[in-house]
């Protein structure tokens, strides 16, 4: 298995695009952006729906009606970041995974955000009523929240221990 990886990401680092990527100096900046901007759309319109699960925020409208009114700029958002981050991740495959902050974030934790995340989507109306919140729902949010906290941490230790460097 890990020849097979070792292959494929030799191969993903060789395509048109991760060349491009790792050979301009203005790309990878610019890809970095789009990555982030996508998380922040992805990840903040969960948070917004996380926190009124467990009966934060405005009271204007139930997390239910929250969770449907976001749920276009919340799935757009994560495919943004999905599509940054391949592109990033195809520049310097080799060095990604043989970090253990990367291979967390991707193997382990960002596969059970996104699980727990659609559960949470799925569930919302049940766990929202007019006036009364549901313990189950506080704590479904609570997870979710702490769950994507827990892919970012992963986020930012690969980045402090990555040796990767752009021109």
């Amino acid at each position: 298995m890990h020849e097979t990886l070792q292959a494929f990401v030799k191969w993903l680092e060789n395509t048109p695009w991760g060349v491009a990527v790792r050979g301009s100096s203005w790309m990878y900046p610019i890809i970095e952006w789009v990555h982030f901007s996508g998380l922040s759309v992805g990840l903040g319109s969960s948070v917004v729906v996380d926190l009124r699960l467990m009966g934060e925020g405005r009271r204007r409208m139930s997390a239910a009606q929250l969770s449907d009114s976001l749920f276009a700029w919340n799935w757009i958002g994560f495919c943004v970041a999905f599509l940054g981050g391949f592109l990033l991740f195809s520049a310097d495959a080799t060095t990604y995974v043989s970090n253990t902050g990367f291979c967390v974030k991707l193997g382990v934790l960002t596969p059970l955000a996104l699980i727990w995340h659609v559960v949470v989507q799925k569930k919302t109306p049940a766990w929202t009523h007019a006036e009364e919140k549901s313990a189950i729902g506080k704590w479904a949010g609570l997870v979710e929240f702490l769950l994507w906290i827990s892919v970012i941490s992963a986020s930012v230790y690969f980045l402090l221990t990555n040796a990767v460097t752009h021109p």
